[in-house]
């Protein structure tokens, strides 16, 4: 097996299942000061969870033991990711949930992005005292950056249309994950470190995150009352209070005008209360496109993951990338990616707002057209220029586009459930950068987005229209891609990853290299990644850096640089069969996922 195909550690069949027989007494496993167990992989029967906290995992497993469905079960888990995960998701945030309903054998999805503030304009991001953007980094810690939040709508719309128990019920358990606290692992100290300079801007989240001026020590336990509290109201309000009540307008002013420490100002944001209470879910058509034999189910407009892994994958089935050396199925999923982000950057925007030719860019047509552009023995210079979905064309010469590549931060989450019928979901949901915008809701003990900074800050590329500027109520392009395959229309796989654009690129090579290519799902998620969107060099993880495979690429004309270090953080399902599943989540990335089952097999 060559050096990509290695996977960073040896994974075991343990559950990370625990012994929680009720849902308001699913607290974390003990109060004492030792992390949860993690185990990246369990397979059994009756429901399975999937993410990144081991907490989170198993008070999803025990909404599934009581009787609670997928739905009731991601929602739960959401919750507690607000709690342990506070610096990727939480009620400040937004995402993108799709369901498969056992009984119609339908796939929905729920579009619960943010949306931008009425006040906000395509310069909204332009400095007016230099006509120039301003910095990325003072755009992200800013009001500015701060949209309408839509995970809580989300998690009541879910539950509206497919769930069996209220909201109030299972925030219960994320309740007390708050009041408790969670065990301080290496992973987010080191999160805390690498932020504690704008948290410190803001008081109430050096408060919370810096206690006596310093991260949280590893082996301490990390409380937040102000949140449990906050769940509180929540669970008797109900979302009405955060999208219509007094949280709106303290949502609202605390973007306008930042809290800051003495002597530290910030841009201030355009949020206002009215913003909040004109938010709606949408329900957008799922992509759709066919693969190995499978039925391909993912994330839609607002959101552009579904619609640039579907045509990388239709670009992908011209080739029989199983009959090719490592090197080379790995140029041609290359190649393959820096055209369907070329076409991504310069037609995807939110649909309300710019016209996004779906079908056209999914057709197997248009993915002829694009892939009789992959030259074997070559890679092809990025930028590339993006096609005209609406007039495919006969293969010619290779256009040349102009360099830019939009930033999308890596920080978000994501996870899998599946319940005992076979409802299944696969959730990404975020705050954007790692630590969103850095400020904590005074007393409510949850960080506030910086979503807008999704938004290009300006127009991409000279002289061609930009799908992604800022507009009053607008939602920005994402690249989340929660993904759900069926096999004559019942649940084969689900995945999901964070990594901001990356997550694009993850979804992808984790379903080739499990579908096209036959690697175990555990070794397909662990696997060393390479990720290209139509720019020089290449991103690749460190452990890529110096392989035969790298050198190989590399004589074909690719470069790449591994400076950012790890790519996404995926978590997935296989369903087996007998009513067997088997729930994997990362085995190092972001110091390790956790998956577990109800019944261990």
């Amino acid at each position: 097996m060559s050096q990509t195909r290695r996977t960073f550690l040896t994974a075991t069949a343990a559950t990370a299942a625990t012994g929680l027989t009720g849902l308001l007494a699913a607290a974390p496993a003990a109060h004492a000061d030792t992390p949860t167990p993690k185990s990246p992989l369990a397979v059994g029967e009756f429901g399975a969870v999937a993410c990144v906290d081991a907490d989170a995992t198993d008070i999803g497993v025990a909404v599934l033991r009581g009787g609670g469905n997928a739905v009731d079960a991601a929602v739960a888990t959401a919750a507690a990711l607000g709690v342990a995960e506070p610096y990727s998701c939480g009620l400040g945030g937004g995402g993108y949930f799709v369901h498969y309903d056992a009984a119609t054998r339908r796939v929905t999805t729920l579009d619960g992005r943010e949306t931008a503030p009425a006040l906000m304009g395509p310069t909204a991001f332009i400095d007016p005292s230099t006509g120039r953007p301003y910095p990325f980094a003072t755009a992200v810690t800013s009001g500015l950056s701060v949209g309408t939040p839509g995970s809580p709508a989300t998690w009541a719309e879910a539950l509206r249309r497919w769930g069996t128990r209220p909201l109030a019920r299972l925030l219960g358990p994320a309740i007390d994950l708050a009041e408790h606290g969670f065990v301080v692992d290496q992973t987010f100290h080191d999160q805390t470190s690498q932020n504690a300079a704008r948290f410190a801007t803001f008081p109430a989240t050096a408060a919370l995150y810096l206690p006596g001026g310093a991260p949280t020590p590893v082996g301490s336990r990390q409380r937040n009352p102000d949140l449990a509290a906050t769940y509180r109201q929540l669970a008797r309000r109900g979302i009405g209070w955060l999208y219509h009540g007094a949280l709106a307008h303290e949502i609202a002013a605390a973007s306008a005008k930042p809290p800051t420490a003495a002597g530290v100002s910030v841009l201030p944001g355009l949020l206002r209360p009215g913003d909040l209470a004109r938010y709606r879910v949408l329900t957008p058509a799922p992509t759709h496109v066919r693969h190995a034999g499978l039925d391909v189910y993912s994330m839609g407009n607002s959101s552009s993951g579904g619609i640039t892994s579907g045509l990388a994958l239709n670009i992908l089935k011209n080739f029989d990338l199983a009959a090719m050396s490592e090197a080379q199925w790995l140029h041609h999923y290359l190649e393959a990616t820096r055209l369907a982000f070329a076409d991504r950057n310069r037609w995807v925007g939110d649909p309300a707002y710019v016209t996004v030719p779906t079908a056209q860019l999914l057709s197997d047509a248009y993915a002829r057209s694009r892939a009789c552009l992959i030259n074997p023995d070559r890679a092809n210079p990025s930028p590339i220029a993006p096609g005209d979905p609406y007039h495919p064309y006969a293969c010619g010469e290779v256009a040349k586009g102009q360099a830019g590549e939009p930033y999308e931060g890596r920080s978000t989450t994501h996870m899998v459930v599946t319940d005992r019928w076979g409802n299944t979901v696969s959730y990404t949901f975020t705050i954007e950068q790692t630590g969103g915008s850095g400020s904590v809701l005074p007393g409510r003990g949850f960080i506030l987005n910086n979503e807008m900074t999704d938004f290009d800050f300006a127009p991409l590329f000279t002289g061609v229209p930009d799908p992604n500027l800022p507009a009053p109520g607008k939602r920005p392009r994402s690249a989340m891609s929660p993904t759900i395959l069926l096999d004559s229309g019942r649940p084969r796989y689900a995945v999901g990853s964070p990594g901001g654009a990356t997550i694009i690129t993850t979804v992808l090579e984790i379903l080739l290299r499990r579908l096209d290519l036959g690697e175990d799902l555990l070794s397909a998620v662990a696997a060393v990644r390479v990720s290209q969107r139509n720019s020089n060099p290449t991103q690749s993880e460190p452990a890529f850096d110096g392989s035969a495979d790298a050198k190989a690429l590399q004589a074909l004309g690719d470069t790449f640089d591994s400076s950012a270090g790890e790519i996404g953080a995926a978590t997935a399902l296989e369903f087996l069969g007998g009513g067997l599943v088997k729930a994997v989540a990362e085995p190092v990335r972001r110091g390790g996922g956790a998956a577990a089952v109800v019944r261990p097999a």
